[in-house]
């Protein structure tokens, strides 16, 4: 069997295979690729096939190390960086339930979460105090998968129902956008100790999101690596990271794989033949709130700014501004169509109904999405109705200024709302 064989579609795993054999592969890598494109997921295969005791590494060894890195558990393995956890364990889940086979698949989507929170990495946290019970808990309970496999229907759709809601939590409250100083320092530590076995691997995911300071700690470490340390680097933003960074990694570009293999792939891993042909968009498919429902919050949210910044100015409505013309009439009928009603001006009524349509954002980076689809709007009433490129500029700072706060400082997302529409509202009518 050929290295990477478990990886579909992706010419990178092939040149990744040829620089193992003619052992030349550099020991920090970065992998770069849109989302959902299997960068993760070749990381860890390529942490399994280094070590390997039995040397073959095909994808049925069963030696000790190859089957804890199938499940996750190699303690030379830690894992940096948010995505969206959720997503996957939700499709994992059902996938379980519909095939109890999958029970692993479900596991190691567990454990993908579960690997943010090894000890090592929140040391002397005191957050981590209010999270190590609900850690605890979800460990205990990807052990129990394994056992639910021979048990009813009942019990099954109930305990991985708990399951998700629980992950869902940890996902919710212990995960920031931002990878943080004191996690690179932390990492950095844990790679300049032997390996357990014969190497150690570091990831990091999404690693163009770091705070200035992690991303200083990190080029330490890149500029002197430990002999016994790979190191991979997984981004969909390959331009947003240091160049001074870029210039240590060995680059492997992953591509948007073509429908049918992304098809194949969804009927392969999670047993499901009439599926889109969209991983990203299959994944999202199984969250409770779904994407195609933020679009219409973040037109009620825009056409309320829009209102309120109308009434700040005090004008007649044939000397309103274009852009708040364009704005309002755009987004409001999106909103109405979808049973939110029309623009209010009582900011906390706004939020009460974005954050009912949207679980109170509890499903992490779902909020980022939500900012996203503000952003997409906003822009395309200004194609509409034209105007100052200072008004869009308004937007993407004040929005951006939101995503911060809730995303790397874990501000409530009812907060964040409450002060981006204060901020949208009275630069808008400054502005114009």
């Amino acid at each position: 069997m050929s290295k990477f064989e478990t990886i579909r579609g992706q010419r990178a795993t092939g040149q990744l295979a040829l620089d193992i054999e003619r052992d030349a592969l550099a020991p920090s890598i970065l992998f770069s690729g849109p989302a959902c494109s299997g960068k993760g997921a070749t990381a860890i295969e390529l942490a399994r096939i280094l070590s390997c005791e039995s040397g073959a590494a095909d994808a049925n060894c069963a030696c000790p190390s190859c089957a804890r890195y199938k499940f996750l558990s190699s303690p030379d393995l830690l894992a940096l960086g948010a995505k969206p956890f959720s997503a996957e364990i939700a499709a994992s889940a059902a996938a379980f339930r519909q095939d109890t086979a999958k029970a692993p698949l479900f596991v190691r989507a567990l454990k993908k979460l579960l690997l943010r929170f090894a000890a090592v990495l929140w040391e002397d946290e005191p957050k981590f105090a209010k999270l190590s019970d609900m850690v605890t808990d979800l460990e205990a309970s990807s052990k129990e998968i394994m056992e639910l496999a021979g048990q009813d229907s009942k019990k099954i759709e109930k305990r991985t129902a708990a399951i998700l809601k629980d992950a869902v939590k940890l996902e919710s409250e212990g995960i920031t956008d931002a990878v943080s100083i004191g996690q690179i320092r932390r990492a950095a530590a844990w790679a300049h100790f032997a390996p357990n076995g014969r190497r150690k691997f570091l990831l990091i995911e999404n690693a163009d999101r770091m705070q200035e300071g992690a991303r200083n700690s990190l080029l330490k470490l890149l500029e002197e690596p430990p002999p016994s340390v790979y190191i991979v680097l997984a981004t969909e933003h390959e331009q947003a990271l240091l160049p001074t960074i870029l210039s240590r990694l060995r680059p492997y570009r992953f591509n948007k794989r073509q429908s049918e293999v992304e098809a194949s792939i969804i009927a392969e891993v999670f047993g499901d033949k009439s599926a889109g042909k969209d991983i990203g968009a299959y994944l999202d498919s199984f969250l409770s709130v779904s994407m195609e429902s933020l679009r219409p919050l973040a037109a009620f949210f825009a056409a309320s700014a829009a209102m309120n910044a109308v009434v700040r100015l005090n004008r007649p409505a044939l000397s309103q501004p274009a852009e708040l013309v364009a704005l309002g009439r755009y987004t409001a009928p999106m909103a109405e169509n979808a049973g939110l009603g029309r623009p209010v001006l009582n900011r906390q009524v706004v939020i009460g109904k974005i954050l009912a349509g949207a679980e109170n954002f509890e499903i992490r980076g779902l909020f980022q999405r939500f900012l996203r689809e503000l952003l997409t709007i906003a822009g395309e009433s200004f194609k509409v109705g034209g105007g100052s490129p200072a008004y869009l500029d308004l937007w993407r700072r004040t929005v951006s200024t939101a995503g911060v706060s809730v995303g790397a400082y874990n501000q409530k997302p009812s907060a964040a709302l409450d002060r981006l529409g204060a901020e949208l509202s009275r630069g808008m009518a400054e502005l114009l």
